[in-house]
Formats: structure tokens, sequence, C-alpha cells
């Protein structure tokens, strides 16, 4: 067996059950033919990322270091070893070593509740509250690890462990479990300021816990449970720049990997707090511009990384400024106080679509300019088409505009057909070019008529289809303008004078549920905004310019 080592035991003088579970992994790996680190580290395999599950580093602590190991590491290993050694019920050596295991933690934490004070606080040698010493396995902790471990920054022989103190104090399992769920608390605390400071000060009472309270209460922590690594545990929300955040992240690893960097260097070399990049990696967060712009800075990344990485980050920052206007919207406004909110100068045919913004000012399209006088709500249902309808068709006629109704099914927009201004209202499933023709004769660019459409879909092959066509193509010259809602579901902008409306590049999407509803207002939409539960009366209001503005309907 030349070349084949035997791992040196640890001292586990006075713990029985761990020994026992400890001896029991070393003669597994003998009937297993004595593997290497690596080879056991091989045969567990890796992640969807390509990271190893559990690095080689981790399996030598797990037979060498006098610390009761992770209960998933020891199942993945003891499943392996049991496969390589032949045994028959593989399935039942790991429940044999889980029987152990249990029984092992329960031997640490009746010792630790019964240690000395002084004894205890030798035992806590990390001075990262709530980070346990033997830690879960972090994508790139490998080469971390190596890179740690040698001050060249290469890896030391796979078999040969570090020399370990076999006098070292032992860890007070009891502690650390206080400790991360301390931690654990005051993140889920976090938003409550209240009550994290009444905790915090009960926290403080205990004899070695103010350094820790003052350090949780300044900035929000991550999972105590694992370091820098995702976890379900304590999930919190998405992002909604889950897609930007993603790709920042991952190419931002991809480099901190490549150059063997721990946290904590990076912490170092960047002026950046490791915790806070811990904290952006653990929870998906946003690094800061100037965290980046350093992380770029210390990396000496070509110019094309480092453009890619602002541009990731500016397209982040947008979504998720555009998304904290969306939940700062009002719940409800009325359709007088909108109004109240624009701008007196607003021309004839300007639409009220919603409100927006810290000032509360009132939005919506010029039928007058841009490409095509047109424009398009979408939504699924129950998300508030109608009612936007119904605004704009409330706002033109509150300038003295003109107005056509078309609701081929029920619909708000009937009841205004006794208003003042309102041409005809078309209620049938079927619209003939001769009726319309004739609501829109008096149309002229001093005197124009807007044609408002509920359930366009409806009518996507009616008789009337060329000339609404026309008001597309050209209203500017006619004075006419056309505004058409339609379910997202059933969005009939293949062809015919449906399609034409998409060349307004202009409308407005209700609680919008797929990637592709944004091409019939002109501008691709991702993740961020798509896939959310339905909001009636939130959207985002596209006029042209290639930006999405969180609005409020009115109604």
């Amino acid at each position: 067996m030349a070349g084949v080592q035997s791992w040196r035991k640890p001292d586990l003088h006075g713990r029985p059950v761990l020994k026992k579970l400890n001896d029991g992994l070393h003669d597994l790996r003998l009937d297993a033919g004595l593997p290497s680190a690596r080879s056991i580290r091989d045969r567990i395999g890796q992640d969807s990322q390509g990271y190893w599950i559990v690095s080689h580093q981790a399996v030598l602590d797990t037979f060498q270091r006098p610390d009761l190991p992770k209960m998933g590491r020891l199942e993945l290993i003891v499943a392996v070893l049991s496969e390589d050694s032949g045994h028959d019920d593989s399935e039942g050596e790991v429940k044999r070593f889980k029987g152990l295991w249990k029984q092992a933690y329960d031997e640490t934490v009746a010792q630790a509740s019964v240690q000395p004070p002084s004894e205890a606080a030798a035992s806590d040698g990390s001075d990262e509250a709530g980070i346990p010493t033997d830690s879960v396995d972090a994508p790139g902790q490998d080469a971390e690890e190596a890179h740690q471990r040698s001050p060249q920054g290469t890896a030391a022989d796979e078999d040969t462990p570090p020399d370990v103190d076999e006098a070292a104090a032992r860890v007070n399992y009891a502690e650390e479990s206080l400790k991360g769920l301390i931690i654990n608390a005051a993140q889920a605390l976090w938003d409550d300021k209240d009550a994290l400071r009444v905790f915090l000060g009960v926290v403080r009472r205990g004899e070695g816990f103010v350094k820790m309270a003052d350090a949780v209460g300044e900035s929000r922590p991550a999972n105590a449970t694992y370091y820098g690594v995702k976890s379900r545990e304590f999930e919190v929300a998405p992002s909604p720049a889950r897609h930007e955040l993603v790709m920042l992240h991952r190419l931002l690893q991809k480099h901190r990997v490549k150059r063997q960097w721990s946290f904590t260097y990076l912490g170092e070399k960047t002026g950046i707090p490791s915790d806070a990049w811990i904290r952006w990696y653990a929870h998906d967060e946003l690094p800061t511009r100037e965290a980046v712009v350093a992380f770029s800075h210390v990396a000496h990344l070509m110019l094309e990384d480092h453009v890619l990485l602002l541009g990731l980050w500016e397209a982040a920052h947008e979504t998720l400024e555009a998304q904290r206007g969306f939940e700062d919207l009002p719940e409800r406004v009325s359709f007088d106080e909108a109004w109240s909110m624009r701008d007196p100068a607003t021309p004839a045919l300007w639409a009220l679509a919603g409100i927006a913004g810290e000032e509360r000012r009132a939005y919506g399209p010029d039928l007058a300019t841009g490409i095509a006088p047109a424009f398009v709500v979408a939504g699924p249902p129950g998300s508030g088409r109608s009612t936007a309808l119904v605004n704009i068709s409330r706002a033109l006629l509150a300038a003295n505009a003109r107005v056509v109704l078309v609701a081929p099914r029920a619909s708000p927009l009937r009841e205004l057909a006794v208003q003042s201004g309102v041409v005809d209202c078309f209620v049938r499933d079927e619209l003939g070019s001769d009726e319309l023709g004739g609501a829109l004769s008096s149309a002229s660019p001093e005197e124009p008529i807007v044609v408002v459409m509920d359930d366009a879909e409806i009518l996507e092959n009616c008789d009337a289809g060329r000339l609404l066509k026309s008001v597309v193509l050209h209203g500017f010259e006619e004075g006419r303008a056309l505004v058409v809602g339609c379910r997202e579901d059933r969005l009939p902008f293949r062809f015919g004078w449906a399609g034409e409306t998409k060349k307004a590049h202009r409308g407005l999407l209700l609680s919008p549920q797929e990637r592709s509803t944004g091409d019939v207002v002109g501008i691709r939409i991702g993740d961020s905004i798509t896939g959310w539960p339905i909001a009636p009366g939130r959207g985002w209001l596209h006029l042209g310019d290639g930006k999405l503005l969180p609005v409020a309907v009115p109604g």
C-alpha cells in the first residue's frame, strides 16, 4: 500500500461517544482501502455551479479535528465510504452514524453546560460572533483555505493535515448555539427598531455579549449558521433585480475564486469590511458602487470586465430604484386628486395614465405627439385595465377632446357614454367600417377624436380593421388617435391593425406576468418586474423614452 497514509486520530479522552464515532469513521475508511481526502471529495462531487460540495480539507477535518463534525458533511462521507467498502446496506450505515452523531451531540452539550466560565472563554477561538470555527464549505473555499494555509498560496499535501494542537480547547457548543440564535433573532427583528433595541438590551445583560450586541445593532448580520454560503434556513424574499444581481455576483465570484481571495482578504484589500462582502453574497444584495469599483481596481481587471461590472451594477441599481418607487406608491388615489397633480399646461390630447414619484406627479402620453398616435394598456384579468381606460377617457373629456368608446364586453367605459364629448359608444362584438368611419368623419387636427377601446382582442379581425390601421398610420394628419386595452394572455398584436399599435412604443403594463408583454409597448422587460402577484391599479408606464416608470392608476 505504498503512498497510502493512515490519518492521525484526535485526542478525544473524556468524550467516549465522539471517540466511538471517530473510530468508526477511521475503520470505515480502512475498509474502503484508505482513499485520500481528494478521492473522497471527488466521489462526493460538485454542485450545479461546479463547486466542490465538500472540500478535501473539510474531509480531513472530519477525521482529525477533536470537534463534532457537521451532520450533513458526515452523511456524505459515510455514504461514499460505505459504498466503496462494499457494504450491503449503505443506507443503514448512514443511519448508524447519524445515531452516533446525535449521541455525541448530547454528550457535547452536556459537557459544555458544566464547563467553567474561564475554560469556555478560552475555547472561543473566533472573534466573529456566531460564526462556527468548523464552517460549512463555501463556494471557492477550497481555494481560499489553500491560500490562507500556505504563504506562497500553494495547496498543502492533501493527506498531510495542519499541525493540530491535541491539547487545544474544545468549542463550547452551547454558547456557540446561543450566539447563533442571537444573531438570527437580530436579523429577523432588523426592520422593527424598537423591538430590536429591547432585544439587544436583554442580550447586553449577559456577560461577554455586550460587544456582540453592539456589532449586530450597527449593521444587519449575515446568517449565523453559514459563513458566506447561501442558505434556505433563513431565506429572504428574492430581489426584484434578481437577474441583474445573479449576473453581477457570478462575475464577482468568478474573479474572487480565480485569485483565491477569502472574504477577509478581500475586505483588507478593498477597504470594504469583509462582513459587508459576506452579507452581499449570502443575501443576494447589491454591493455599493464604490465596492464594485474597488474590487475592479484591486483585481486589475481588463477594461471590458470593468465596464461589464459597472454596467450590471447600473442595471441592478436602476431596477431596485424603480421597485422602491413602486412600493412607495399610494394605495389609493381618486381621479380628481390625480387630475389636480397634472401640469396645468398639458395639451388637449394628454391622457392621464397614473401618478408616480416622490412629488406625486401625474403622468401620461400626449397622443398628438410621438411616433404614432396610439397607446396600449395591457394586463392580466383583475389588474385594472378598464379602470385605466376610464381615466384616460375622463382626462380627454376634461380637456374638451372628443372620444369614441368601444366596449364589446361589459366595461366601465359604457358608463361614460352619456357624457358630453362622447361621439359614439359601440358595444357589440363586431365593429363595422362604415359605422366607425361615420363616428370619425368630423375629426380634424383642430378638433381631434380619440378611439378608446376595451377588450381589443375580441375585435382583432373586425370589419373596421383597415380603418383602425389608418388611424395609427395617418392619425396625426387626420386628427385621430387610438387607445386600446387588452388581456395579456390574449394579445392580438401578431398582425393586422392591432399589430400597428406597437409602432407607437408607448403603453401601460399592469402587473405583467410574461416577458413578451413588453413587446407591445416597445420595451424589453425581464424577471425583475414579471411574475409578481397581481396588484390592481399598479403598473409600469412607458412613454417611448426607453424607461419604465412605476405608477399608481387612479380609481
